[in-house]
């Protein structure tokens, strides 16, 4: 088993000062830890009786849609607004300063399907929060929501409750 969190890359402030970013893409270079990740989650997720997973825009569709594809099930896109081409619904999310929109087509999830949520990083659960109204205003239920990182003093969890959150690494912030 490798240590996932060595392989993790800090960037200090970046994007602006005083933010840690946890860069995933030094992960991506090691074959061997996204096989464990993508290998350990086929193996959590099979006996859940999934019938699709969701992606969050962009790095969650690294991990989302290669889950799915070793999963052999559909991949839902939940994208920043304005990306996706059909007809769509969005839910708003609170920034630092403002707010964003998330966005899934009408047709990505049907009424009663179960549905994991996968994304790179937990820190504040804005965006998966509102990805996870998405799923459940297209009529899915979401049976767990999976990070690669947490960083736990953001409270992304408490965001998220009571949807149960699954993550493989965690980070203090400074």
């Amino acid at each position: 088993m490798l240590d996932i969190a060595t392989l993790i890359r800090n960037v200090p402030d970046f994007p602006k000062p005083g933010i840690q970013f946890k860069d995933i893409t030094t992960l991506l270079m090691h074959p061997d830890a996204f096989r464990q990740i993508i290998d350990g989650w086929k193996e959590r997720y099979t006996p859940m009786n999934l019938d699709a997973i969701v992606g969050v825009d962009a790095r969650g569709f690294i991990f989302g849609a290669t889950l799915a594809y070793a999963m052999n099930l559909p991949f839902a896109l939940a994208r920043k607004k304005g990306k996706l081409p059909a007809d769509t619904i969005f839910e708003e999310f609170a920034l630092e300063y403002g707010t964003d929109k998330v966005e899934m087509h009408r047709d990505a999830i049907k009424p009663g399907q179960r549905v994991i949520i996968v994304d790179d990083l937990l820190a504040t659960g804005g965006t998966a929060a509102a990805v996870v109204r998405l799923v459940h205003r297209l009529g899915g239920e979401v049976v767990e929501v999976s990070f690669v990182v947490e960083l736990p003093p953001l409270g992304g969890r408490e965001a998220l409750a009571p949807t149960p959150v699954h993550t493989l690494v965690s980070f203090m912030v400074d």
